[in-house]
């Protein structure tokens, strides 16, 4: 029988909406340092194939203040290459990149500039370059490269990614080195030839080497990974 008097009865108190919070991260906490992640500002410059799949992993793992920089709108080639959805097409990729990072964090504070990067825009702390040309790279790096802590650029062309990185004197004047001279630099545009695949795995290493910076642990300045090949190098 039943019992009546509700004894055999066990509630379960609701979880705080703090400790849901940290629960949400708890299999990421040895990994990512969550309460210096949640002190920075970082800047994603382009929100294409890379930069949409940085925007949506930095809402993932709990960054709290980002700001998206694209002058882009989505097209119908998007969805094949970048993961945006057939809703978005004809939206400006800032917005419809914010609506996804909303999406998994509705409390993440999300800046929006629909424009080209342009040296009158604030890097904050952290700067993913994620755009086309090495003349783009070129223009930025040389506007912001004394003000943002850390900078980490990913370059794609077809099945091949190189990322490369700088925190400190010597790997800032070894990614200058880049800039300069072809033979050091990925060619071609990443839109040129590219799949969403190589995009993913190119943003997955971009934050690797954040949270690496986070924990201070040693960078690698210059990683490329050829899929086509199985070729994986840090130089």
């Amino acid at each position: 029988m039943p019992d009546q008097t509700g004894a055999g009865n066990l509630s379960v108190p609701s979880d705080s909406a703090e400790e849901r919070a940290l629960d949400r991260f708890v299999r990421q906490q040895s990994l990512v340092p969550l309460e210096r992640l949640q002190q920075l500002h970082v800047t994603v410059i382009g929100v294409g194939a890379i930069g949409r799949q940085v925007a949506i992993q930095l809402a993932a793992i709990g960054c709290r203040r980002v700001t998206l920089v694209d002058f882009d709108v989505v097209d119908d080639s998007n969805r094949t290459t970048q993961g945006y959805t057939a809703a978005d097409v004809g939206t400006e990729k800032v917005h419809a990149a914010r609506w996804q990072m909303l999406a998994i964090d509705p409390d993440i504070h999300v800046q929006l500039i629909q424009d080209r990067f342009r040296p009158k825009y604030a890097p904050g702390d952290a700067a993913f370059c994620c755009v086309d040309s090495i003349s783009a790279r070129t223009a930025i790096w040389r506007a912001i490269r004394d003000q943002c802590q850390f900078w980490v650029d990913g370059r794609m062309l077809g099945e091949t990614i190189r990322v490369l990185t700088a925190a400190d004197g010597a790997s800032r004047e070894r990614y200058a080195q880049t800039l300069f001279n072809p033979s050091e630099a990925q060619q071609g545009s990443c839109t040129s030839r590219s799949t969403i695949y190589a995009a993913g795995i190119a943003a997955e290493l971009m934050l690797h080497q954040l949270t690496r910076w986070l924990r201070g642990l040693p960078l690698d300045c210059d990683t490329t990974f050829n899929l086509l090949a199985g070729e994986y190098t840090v130089a």
